[in-house]
Parts: C-alpha cells; sequence; structure tokens
C-alpha cells in the first residue's frame, strides 16, 4: 500500500517501535550503569563493534548526557543496507538521562533517517523492566519503509545484547 499527502506525493511515515527487556537487578541498579561512565566504555568494548567510542559524557547534578559511536561491519549487513551504505554502517547515538528515564536519538551514516525515543526504567517483581518507546523515520521513496522495519529489527536486537550484558556487568560488581 501506497500512502500519498493531499497534493498525490509519497507522505512521509515512521515505523513506531516499543521494545522490553528485563534485569534480576533492581531498577535503581541498572539506572546507575546506564549513566556510569565506566560501565559504557566496558559495553562498547564488549558489543560495541568496529571503532566503537565513547565520543562525550557529562554528569552534572543528576543528568546525564553522553553520545556513542557504534559500528557493523559491512558483512554483517542485509544486502539492501550493504548496497545504500557502500560500506560499514556507523552508529551515532546520543542519550540523556535523569530520574530513572532517558531520551535517545539515533542517526546512521549514509541514511537520511533517524530513530527518537524514551527509555524508562521500572521495577519489575524482584528485577526490573527497560522499555524503549519512540519512532524510526527513513526518508528515502519506496525503500524508507523496509528501512526502518530492518532498523527497529536491529535496533531490539541490540538492545537484547546490552540488556544481557548489563545484567552480567552488574552481576560482577555485587
Amino acid at each position: 500500500m501506497v500512502v500519498t499527502g493531499v497534493n498525490g506525493s509519497l507522505r512521509d511515515m515512521a515505523r513506531r517501535i516499543e521494545h522490553h527487556t528485563t534485569s534480576p537487578h533492581s531498577a535503581e541498579k541498572v539506572f546507575g550503569a546506564m549513566v556510569d561512565e565506566t560501565y559504557l566504555r566496558d559495553r562498547l568494548a564488549a558489543i560495541g563493534g568496529n571503532d566503537a567510542e565513547l565520543v562525550t559524557f557529562s554528569s552534572v547534578d543528576g543528568k546525564t548526557s553522553y553520545q556513542l559511536k557504534q559500528g557493523v561491519p559491512a558483512e554483517h549487513l542485509p544486502s539492501m543496507a550493504k548496497s545504500l551504505l557502500g560500506g560499514d554502517l556507523v552508529i551515532q547515538r546520543m542519550e540523556n538521562w535523569a530520574a530513572g528515564a532517558g531520551t535517545v536519538e539515533v542517526t546512521l551514516n549514509g541514511v537520511p533517517g533517524r530513530l527518537d525515543g524514551a527509555f524508562t526504567i521500572t521495577d519489575n517483581g524482584s528485577g526490573s523492566k527497560v522499555t524503549l518507546t519512540g519512532e524510526v523515520k527513513v526518508s528515502i521513496p519506496l525503500m524508507g519503509g523496509k528501512l526502518e522495519k530492518l532498523i527497529a529489527e536491529q535496533v531490539a536486537v541490540l538492545l537484547d545484547k546490552e540488556s544481557e550484558f548489563t545484567s552480567e556487568w552488574l552481576a560482577n560488581r555485587g
């Protein structure tokens, strides 16, 4: 189905994303990790991909902001993404956290699009639940929807890996 605007041009659409991960650790501990510079560096080293880097980090008055750069080698990308990018995927991710919640903005090299979302961390039984809600938008006629779906799927995979890493990292720190 093609959706057009009033003037007949293709209408910009966005794909909603909602993803949940759980942890055996409390929301307070998981939030503490999310705003810990050592944790972020450890996470990037373990699962950040090519040329992963903590580009900026600032924590003042209970508010933490940082920018991450992560890479995915071209050989791990679907053919559609490889042809569009012409090389490795570089992910720029800006997060802002305060009081157990955060926002995220993600951009990708060579892709006219982005993911904008919000994180919440809540206690859930004896552990916690992290929820990302947001939208993925790619402004490429005809291919945009496919790329949005691909990005949403890959974000879910990444969040699952990060959740697993976070649980192990916290377990190793008592």
